[in-house]
């Protein structure tokens, strides 16, 4: 009689992987976390891939949800949550929150999509989903081009205000990740995606890893809440089976990735905190992307541990990261 299967992944109780394959997932995330109340920012949910029933959020400041006019058209900012690829949805507080937050402070329409959570859906479904929502947004914005600003039954009343042309691509953690392969998949101009146009891509402490440690991750293994065993499980539950740390998904700068001397790249604004395991990951990407001559920006924020930004959105670093990426859209919307 062969034995029974047990556990051989947990993430924090709420996410078990046993030896026969099968999966366990806690119905709910606990979060203690409230959700934001601010009547200035209205939200709806919309599916954008009913193939896997995959929906999204759009949030959008209530004075312009009826406004037209092409002076006051809204930039785009899209935000693509964390979670190790394993975790999270638009409707988690953190990043429900976060996106009001953005909404409010920066004057645009959030869009905020789910993607495909592994390891039910190992990479690259997440990368995949992202792609999708984006050319989604495609759809929407050639629905309107075609059908005026009254659209038709496709197009959602919503996107009749917005600057299709200023678009904006924001992800933290893993979703910095998705963010970083959509840059490089897309490329600079993103003619891809016409009539829509990416003018730059915000990486919060992108979740990158590698084979070889860096000294940031060896000298500080434990966060007060993260740890490098943590980003280690992740990995092992969101990469196709079989795969290493240096899997092009996982390593951007890895042997096995894509050289980047020759992608244009739209420009990107590339933030982590000092006290992150991550931190020298980061700079390293930031370091080689700029030596390949991209237009890269790179704040680092003193002792900041990962999530510093979704954790405290009204703290004075998160204020400080704002207005970095406030001046980066108008740098980049001209």
């Amino acid at each position: 009689m062969g034995s029974l299967p047990h556990v051989v992944e947990d993430c924090f109780g709420l996410l078990k992987l046993y030896s026969d394959g099968s999966i366990s997932r806690h119905p709910e995330e606990p979060c203690a976390t409230p959700l934001l109340n601010d009547d200035s920012i209205l939200f709806k949910d919309l599916v954008f891939d009913p193939k896997h029933n995959l929906q999204l959020r759009l949030y959008k400041p209530a004075a312009a949800v009826s406004t037209t006019c092409s002076d006051t058209r809204l930039p785009i900012l899209f935000y693509f949550h964390g979670g190790g690829f394993c975790f999270g949805s638009r409707t988690f507080p953190h990043f429900h929150n976060l996106s009001i937050r953005l909404a409010a402070a920066l004057n645009v329409l959030v869009i905020a999509p789910d993607h495909r959570l592994a390891p039910e859906y190992r990479l690259p479904a997440a990368v995949d989903d992202a792609r999708l929502a984006l050319k989604w947004l495609q759809g929407q914005a050639k629905g309107i081009a075609m059908h005026g600003n009254d659209g038709d039954e496709k197009v959602d009343s919503w996107l009749t205000g917005v600057d299709f042309d200023r678009v904006f691509v924001l992800g933290d953690s893993s979703g910095g990740n998705l963010a970083h392969h959509l840059a490089v998949g897309f490329e600079a101009g993103s003619a891809e995606l016409a009539p829509v146009r990416v003018r730059g891509y915000v990486l919060l402490s992108p979740f990158f890893g590698g084979n070889v440690r860096t000294k940031s991750e060896e000298e500080r293994p434990s966060e007060t809440f993260w740890n490098l065993d943590m980003y280690d499980r992740f990995w092992r539950l969101s990469l196709p089976i079989g795969s290493t740390l240096d899997h092009p998904l996982v390593n951007p700068l890895g042997p096995y990735s894509q050289s980047l001397a020759e992608v244009p790249l739209d420009p990107i604004l590339l933030a982590v905190g000092g006290g992150e395991i991550l931190r020298d990951r980061v700079v390293d990407y930031a370091t080689r992307l700029k030596h390949l001559g991209k237009k890269i920006q790179f704040v680092e924020f003193a002792g900041e541990q990962h999530g510093f930004f979704t954790e405290h959105l009204f703290s004075e670093v998160a204020k400080k990261l704002i207005q970095h990426i406030k001046d980066f859209i108008l740098d980049n919307s001209k």
